[in-house]
């Protein structure tokens, strides 16, 4: 396959998975200081990535959980943080200016914050409570499933933790077979609508951070193609009205909670559109994870499927996933 090294995958897999203990570490840590409450704060993707996790936790834990875009807290704050807050941050570069400033800023009030960071010796490292690098190891959701699952499992909140953790092992192997299944239909994907004018993706509950993610860092900032991304309860308000013959409707289908929503968006574009297409959580075949686990790993799985059409619009438009033509290129 293009561009594909499933044993780098594996690898990488296995040494993200190898830090378990230490994020453990880091969560009984700040559980035991007491959780008032938690905030998930970064910029852009990073926040995407988050989604899910703060997904779970609102839909499964008595904690009240936030998620905020962190020049908006910045800007605006919240009323709710306070001294027992736990301000959880990703930036894979470790100096995204916006959320180094908020570690910064929760330094200086005295909150703790624990960030994930890709790189070692970064500036959000060194003004944060806890600092946890996962190296750019892939699925980069690992070290979040630990960290949050932990807290959930001391909060009486998630007790079989410990067997998904155990079948989390596989996960990697099982995104590397998801990858080859969808791999041809990403190809078709690619070659049809490389040079869309226009194109709409969506997604419901914790697909929504992946919908949203890759309508705007993939196929927007990397590769410049016009998206909306809206999710299946919104999508009834507004977007439909734009659904017509030739316009492409995407939907990434969860087989989670919301999935009655998105049932309701591919039976509406199906009729009206003759460019409906779907990625079907429940399509993908994965061995090793257990039905009840299923849609607590649509993110990663889904990040592994919708790669696939990365790579195939990477060679067939000729346009570098690193080519930019503004973003951390010129002042704004």
């Amino acid at each position: 396959m293009l561009k594909f090294d499933k044993q780098e995958f594996i690898d990488e897999g296995k040494k993200v998975y190898a830090l378990r203990d230490k994020i453990e570490q880091v969560a009984d840590k700040v559980y035991d200081d007491g959780i008032s409450n938690i905030f998930f704060t970064s910029s852009g993707g990073s926040n995407a990535v988050m989604q899910p996790f703060h997904y779970f936790i609102e839909t499964t834990s008595k904690i009240p959980t936030y998620l905020i875009t962190a020049a908006d807290f910045l800007a605006s704050g919240n009323q709710q943080l306070n001294e027992k807050s736990l301000v959880i941050l990703l930036s894979k570069s470790g100096n995204t200016p916006e959320t180094v400033e908020i570690a910064e800023k929760m330094k200086e009030k005295n909150i703790r914050t624990v960030s994930f960071v890709n790189k070692a010796d970064t500036i959000l490292e060194k003004c944060s409570t806890f600092a946890i690098n996962t190296f750019g190891y892939h699925p980069q959701e690992m070290g979040f499933y630990f960290f949050i699952g932990k807290i959930l499992q001391r909060n009486g909140e998630f007790e079989d933790y410990n067997e998904f953790v155990k079948e989390l092992e596989f996960l990697p192997a099982d995104m590397n077979e998801v990858s080859y299944q969808v791999d041809e239909k990403a190809k078709k994907f690619a070659e049809k609508y490389q040079d869309a004018p226009y194109q709409i993706w969506v997604g419901s509950g914790d697909l929504w951070g992946t919908t949203y993610c890759y309508s705007m860092c993939v196929l927007e900032e990397s590769q410049w193609l016009r998206t909306k991304s809206v999710s299946s309860p919104e999508f009834f308000h507004g977007t439909f009205e734009l659904v017509e013959k030739g316009v492409p409707v995407v939907l990434l289908k969860s087989e989670g909670k919301t999935r009655a929503m998105d049932d309701r968006v591919s039976k509406f574009a199906e009729k009206y559109t003759d460019e409906y297409e779907e990625f079907d959580m429940k399509s993908f075949k994965l061995p090793h994870i257990s039905a009840k686990f299923r849609p607590l790993v649509e993110a990663p799985v889904m990040w592994a499927a919708l790669r696939r059409i990365s790579i195939h619009l990477e060679d067939i438009r000729h346009h570098s996933l690193d080519k930019r033509r503004y973003y951390r290129v010129v002042e704004y």
